[in-house]
């Protein structure tokens, strides 16, 4: 069966990092509940700034600094509105697609050592099982003509450019290196090949 989605509302919403559209999607592939946020006219528009962002319970809400996802969000909605245009789409797909249960097992297995691809592995899992299917569906719902993808992740442009996506540049959105992070951006750039500036990296 062809996937669909259906722009099922759409609110204002203010924020600290300005104001925005958010466009709540029911879709034919699965019972979770992505959204868009919008600013700015981008129905017919090139080279829009967009964010895809997979949800991230402990980084988004709970500020966690194991992972780089909550400040990754805070400065792609910086740069969406100081841009006055852009999309960030929030898909429902928690640790890297294995859900919050597993991705809480598996940051017990790297407290053990093992780093985040191998703790994925170990608990019966790809290192990254997140599509973007629905994501390319909702651009396109949105009449975008094509992007600029704020990623650090080229598996995320290949992905979107076989599902049809125009992606013109890449953004890239590195943010603070500490000691609670460290060892899982080494991975992302050594073992996921994220566009990453660390030290002591090959």
């Amino acid at each position: 069966m062809k996937a669909s989605i259906e722009d099922k509302v759409q609110t204002r919403i203010p924020t600290k990092h300005g104001e925005f559209i958010l466009h709540y999607y029911s879709n034919s592939l699965d019972k979770k509940e992505h959204v868009a946020f919008v600013k700015g006219e981008v129905a017919g528009k090139e080279d829009v700034p967009v964010r895809i962002h997979s949800e991230c319970f402990t980084g988004d809400v709970l500020g966690s600094r194991r992972c780089d996802c909550g400040e990754q969000l805070d400065m792609a909605l910086d740069l969406i509105n100081t841009a006055g245009c852009g999309v960030l789409i929030y898909l429902r797909q928690e640790g890297r697609g294995i859900g919050l249960l597993k991705k809480l097992q598996a940051y017990n297995l790297q407290d053990q050592g093992l780093d985040t691809v191998d703790a994925n592995i170990k608990l019966g899992h790809l290192a990254d099982e997140r599509q973007y299917d629905i994501a390319a569906l909702i651009l396109n719902s949105l009449q975008v003509r094509s992007i600029e993808l704020i990623t650090n992740n080229p598996l995320k442009i290949d992905e979107l450019t076989k599902l049809g996506i125009k992606v013109n540049n890449r953004i890239a959105i590195e943010t603070r290196i500490h000691q609670d992070n460290l060892e899982y951006l080494k991975t992302k750039a050594e073992r996921m090949s994220h566009m990453l500036s660390m030290p002591n990296s090959k």
